[in-house]
Order: structure tokens, then sequence, then C-alpha cells
């Protein structure tokens, strides 16, 4: 019998070998292969990042509106909209963001101890 690309005898051989190694008592876990672990991200640091990120849209769109309104031909209106929206945009995750931690921290210091 075929199933999925694996047929019954393969099946029952690796079924035959992890029988075969859970019986030995030094039978050893062969190594997982993972990726080295990232660099630990410090909170406060990717806070400030997302912030300075905000930041630096709201610049960008505060830019292109004045450039547009002072008739620079290489800003159209579609950029100054579509700016003005993700600088809009994040600064709204923002806001969320910050209404979810003074919430954690209303109910953190409400906790009785």
């Amino acid at each position: 019998m075929r199933t999925g690309g694996i047929d019954s005898s393969r099946i029952e051989a690796m079924i035959a070998q992890l029988k075969a190694a859970a019986t030995r008592p030094d039978a050893k876990i062969p190594a997982i292969q993972t990726e080295p672990a990232a660099a630990k991200v410090n909170f406060a640091d990717a806070l400030k990042g997302a912030l300075d990120s905000v930041n630096t849209a709201q610049k960008t769109s505060a830019d292109l509106g004045r450039r547009f309104t002072l008739g620079d031909d290489k800003v159209s209106l579609s950029d100054v909209m579509v700016a003005s929206q993700k600088s809009s945009i994040e600064f709204q995750a923002t806001i969320q963001v910050r209404n979810k931690l003074v919430a954690a921290y209303h109910e953190v210091m409400n906790m009785q101890v």
C-alpha cells in the first residue's frame, strides 16, 4: 500500500528503527539543528526604534506635503497622500501600543499582593 509517497514497508522499517533505538539504554537523541539564537533585543530599544520610525514617517509626510504645496514637480499628490496615510497608520498603531501598556501597568498596580 502506498500512502502519500511513502509505502507501508518503509513506515514499518522506520517504526522498527525507532523501537530498536528506544530499547538501547545508551541511545542518544540526535541533536536538533536549530538556527543560531538571534541577539536579544532590549524592550526599551525596540520601543525607541518604533517611535523613531513613526517620527521619521511623520517628518517625511510633512516634507512631501510642504514640497507639493510649494509646487515641486517631483512630488505628486498620490505620493503625499500615501505618505500621509502611512504615517497616520503608524501613529495609530503606536497609540494602541501605548494604551495596552498603560492598561497592563494599571492591571499590575491593582493586583493584590
